[in-house]
């Protein structure tokens, strides 16, 4: 088994485990297969549109489009995002796979971020959540909710960063139940930004996020995309600030990355199996135990 093949080997087992896909089994291996043949492991430089280029690293692996898509559709993800780039994986193996999309919103300005209230983010999130469990539970998904924040927002003004995660589980489960989490990263530049988003469980979050800092640090926008070059004369500004990265613009990803996150914890017993590069006898146990 090759290096790619196990790095995403545990994603394999998520197509294959009764996730909320209407695809078929023969479907999600497509999908799979698809991606691996496309995968890019690093380190190599991917151009990222006309902003910026990712300097991806080596023991990493970039999924484009638009086998990024077919992933998360067979993952239970309906829909194509067309902010979406490509996705990220450990080389090797590891509990975690990233997201990386852009929006062309304008220069967005950053001076709500002295302001802001966390708890009330973290209320509207939560009501947000029970307003889209409906959609979730018409894919077959499970219900779920928000459990808090993983690590509270948290802006950088020199680098234009902004950091922040949420943790989450199915709705109902045991306070000891594995949670998932969003590990949200942004990167502001003079057009718009850039998303890298990382799931993984909560338990794995320490060992996790800095892949996603690293990934993060590896992309470099071109010069006169930065964003400390912005032209008041001539570019657009955003009609939001970066609250809304929190809430707004976050809370129409939560549908998309929360049911990941779930199903990430659901099976974290089964993608340490795969892990281990048992992929075909992991999906077997994982069968008898759900009969």
């Amino acid at each position: 088994m090759n290096i790619v093949h196990r790095g995403l080997a545990w994603l394999l087992v998520l197509l294959l485990a009764g996730t909320a896909s209407a695809q078929t089994d023969e479907a999600r291996r497509k999908a799979w297969a698809d991606a691996r043949a496309a995968a890019q492991s690093g380190p190599r430089d991917i151009p990222l549109l006309d902003q910026a280029v990712l300097k991806l690293p080596a023991a990493h692996v970039y999924i484009p489009q638009p086998q990024a898509t077919a992933l998360l559709n067979a993952m239970g993800n309906p829909g194509k995002d067309e902010r979406l780039l490509g996705l990220l994986f450990p080389e090797g193996g590891g509990e975690w796979f990233a997201t990386l999309r852009y929006e062309k919103s304008g220069y967005i300005k950053d001076d709500d971020a002295r302001d802001w209230n966390t708890d009330d983010l973290l209320k509207s999130y939560r009501e947000g959540t029970e307003a889209a469990n409906a959609e979730r539970q018409k894919m077959g998904a499970p219900a779920l909710e928000i459990v808090g924040w993983a690590e509270k927002p948290a802006y950088d003004g020199r680098t234009h960063r902004l950091v922040w995660a949420m943790s989450s589980k199915h709705k109902g489960a045991a306070a000891d139940e594995p949670q998932g989490v969003n590990y949200n990263t942004y990167a502001l530049g003079r057009d718009g930004y850039f998303s890298l988003n990382l799931v993984t469980g909560l338990n794995e979050l320490n060992a996790n996020r800095g892949h996603a800092q690293t990934l993060l640090a590896a992309l470099d926008y071109q010069p006169g995309k930065r964003y400390e070059e912005f032209d008041a004369s001539t570019d657009t500004v955003a009609e939001y600030g970066l609250a809304a990265l929190v809430l707004g613009v976050g809370a129409k990803k939560l549908g998309l990355f929360a049911v990941a996150a779930a199903l990430f914890a659901k099976f974290a017993k089964v993608i340490i199996l795969a892990l281990a590069g048992l992929g075909a006898l992991a999906v077997k146990v994982f069968k008898r135990r759900s009969a």
